[in-house]
């Protein structure tokens, strides 16, 4: 999909700019023709390809940070306090550069008079979420902005945290992981090369076991070089064709399909979904615009291709439920159950619901596939480490038996 840049009418006549994702403009001005009916200017937004997409440093979003202000938006608003006030207030007290430098051109651009939305989608189109540049839009236009920043810190304090807790469960098997390799490679490189130069000294056949370590050790001593470019140049070749559509939609399909790591990539996608489609809804957006930019937010990009193509259906009238059920990207107990929230008139609850069962579920399996990995990683330890032990002491024996 290819990113539009547009300035459009407001229904009180106000111009407003903003960001659209499309495949292609035809389809981006019939998304945003459904919220804003009179469209001034579309141009499409482009991206560097090849290696110059590749980010190094740049504007990242600090997801702590981000969440703090959206805190601190709905503590202030909320208090009453005139909304260039706030965002100045804000500017002034946050720590991190990103966010301070993009609130100040906002704080100048509401302070003469222009839209808080429109501002935020011009100075922080480049990192700031689409959900919540939309939600403030919505809460802006119905005059409920307090409670469009409490929506979003809501939504974005939870996908913190839960990303907090999936990086806090990583952080063990990953240092276990990276000292083994550390380890190995010491072994290889510099331990193994010392011992083999006693064992040669001596006229002992030496055991087979011991051949092949020694082969490898002369192997990785020789080829690291090799190796480090091989490794540098898949890693450049895997961000070209992912900086590609059918390479990007290729690899998300095959994400899916991986055991363990596909069925949590599922999971994640119908936690964002649910999550994201009842914030978006709280906010008070149609459920078309609201599903556009659901899709948006999904990590894996097949699925949020697929979701996305079910914004064409709903505007022929199609249900929601049968549109996902055809989309066959989300599991079964969801699609059946946005059936029964368009059915009862209570979609956002019954999303509301759905989406804490998919966190709980996501969580889980998470969990398990930790529990599973950590026993996992020590056998392989064990196999690697008892492999270099023995090939050494049967070298010992050998070499004793002709001393």
């Amino acid at each position: 999909m290819a990113t539009y840049k547009y300035t459009a009418l407001s229904n009180n006549g106000q111009r407003v700019s903003g960001i659209m994702e499309g495949y292609n403009e035809l389809d981006a001005v019939d998304r945003i023709k459904q919220t804003y009916k009179i469209l001034l200017e579309i141009s499409e937004v482009k991206e560097n390809a090849g290696l110059m997409n590749i980010e190094i440093g740049g504007n990242r979003l600090n997801a702590k940070a981000f969440t703090v202000m959206c805190s601190q938006f709905a503590i202030i608003v909320s208090a009453g306090i005139p909304i260039a006030r706030t965002v100045q207030l804000i500017a002034d007290k946050t720590t991190d550069k990103t966010l301070k430098k993009m609130l100040q051109k906002v704080a100048d651009d509401v302070e003469s008079g222009r839209g808080l939305a429109a501002s935020f989608a011009d100075h922080g189109e480049k990192f700031l979420p689409s959900t919540f540049i939309e939600t403030i839009r919505a809460g802006e236009e119905s005059g409920n902005l307090d409670k469009a920043f409490e929506t979003v810190h809501e939504h974005f304090d939870k996908l913190n945290k839960m990303r907090a807790k999936v990086r806090g469960a990583l952080a063990y098997p990953i240092f276990v992981l990276v000292i083994a390799i550390v380890v190995v490679i010491v072994l290889m490189v510099k331990v193994v090369p010392t011992f083999t130069e006693i064992f040669e000294s001596y006229d002992a056949e030496l055991p087979l076991v011991t051949q092949l370590l020694i082969a490898i050790s002369n192997f990785f001593k020789k080829a690291w070089i090799p190796m480090l470019i091989i490794a540098v140049l898949f890693f450049i070749a895997y961000k070209l064709y992912e900086s590609l559509d059918e390479g990007k939609l290729n690899l998300a399909k095959i994400q899916l399909k991986i055991p363990i790591i596909g069925n949590i990539s599922e999971l994640n996608c119908a936690a964002q979904f649910a999550n994201t489609l009842s914030t978006m809804l709280a906010s008070g957006l149609t459920m078309t615009r609201a599903l556009a930019i659901t899709a948006k937010t999904l990590d894996n990009y097949f699925i949020s291709t697929e979701v996305g193509k079910i914004t064409a259906k709903l505007e022929q009238g199609h249900a929601m439920g049968a549109s996902l059920r055809e989309a066959d990207v989300m599991p079964d107990i969801l699609v059946d159950m946005v059936g029964v929230g368009e059915e009862t008139g209570e979609m956002e609850q019954t999303l509301r619901t759905i989406g804490i069962y998919y966190d709980t579920e996501l969580d889980m399996a998470i969990s398990s596939a930790l529990a599973k990995l950590e026993p996992a990683m020590l056998v392989g330890l064990a196999v690697v480490a008892g492999f270099i032990v023995i090939a050494m002491y049967m070298a010992m024996f050998s070499m004793y038996s002709v001393m």
